[in-house]
């Protein structure tokens, strides 16, 4: 156990208090918690890298048709994906609504 292991910590009940929180379930929390939980030094996973990465996931689509439907480059989804650039807060709010409701992507047409 290193130096920053946050041995106490209770993974699902934290977890279930941001996900409501978040309105959402949030799939890489609890992975991110047990990190934290037994010091092991990871990736660090922002907020606009899980909402981007359940949208797309809660679409069902590859990142290329994805990146197609908002009108946005595969290389750029990928630096969101990846935490490497924040999506802009119009694009944070469109995958807000994609997250909660997939279907919308239907009415998107690729550019």
């Amino acid at each position: 156990m290193t130096k920053y292991a946050i041995p106490d910590l209770d993974v699902e009940a934290v977890a279930k208090a941001i996900e409501a929180d978040f309105g959402e379930a949030l799939p890489d929390i609890r992975q991110a918690l047990t990190e934290a939980k037994t010091g092991t030094v990871g990736a660090v996973t922002t907020p606009a890298q899980i909402l981007v990465r359940t949208a797309r996931s809660k679409a069902g689509l590859s990142q290329q048709a994805f990146a197609d439907r908002i009108d946005t480059p595969v290389a750029t989804l990928r630096d969101w994906e990846q935490g490497r650039f924040a999506p802009p807060g119009g694009v944070l709010c469109l995958l807000r609504l994609i997250s909660n409701r997939p279907e919308l992507l239907q009415e998107l047409v690729p550019g």
